[in-house]
């Protein structure tokens, strides 16, 4: 079976994704993405304060299970792998 590779990078609005890396908040997404992404941003400053009100409010949102499953497997993992990265006193890969 031949392997086709999506490069995704193809597909991003630049000026979108510059809006995002400077400010989140403020790159005029849309209510649902916004909610996933102050889900992610709690989830990474204060995981011990995510529950249950935190995940029905991203299903409001319109996200589903499995959209929710897969947005904290990504956060954690960068979470982890950055610890992981500061912990060993890795440099940060230039932009």
């Amino acid at each position: 079976m031949d392997a086709h590779w999506h490069d995704l990078r193809a597909e991003v609005d630049h000026e979108v994704a510059d809006r995002v890396r400077n400010n989140w908040r403020t790159a005029g997404l849309d209510s649902s993405t916004s909610a996933l992404l102050e889900f992610g941003e709690k989830l990474t400053r204060a995981p011990e304060s995510v529950g249950a009100t935190d995940i029905d409010g991203l299903r409001e949102a319109g996200w589903n299970d499995r959209a929710i499953h897969d947005a904290v497997q990504v956060v954690s993992y960068f979470n982890y792998i950055n610890r992981v990265a500061d912990g060993l006193g890795v440099d940060p890969e230039p932009r």
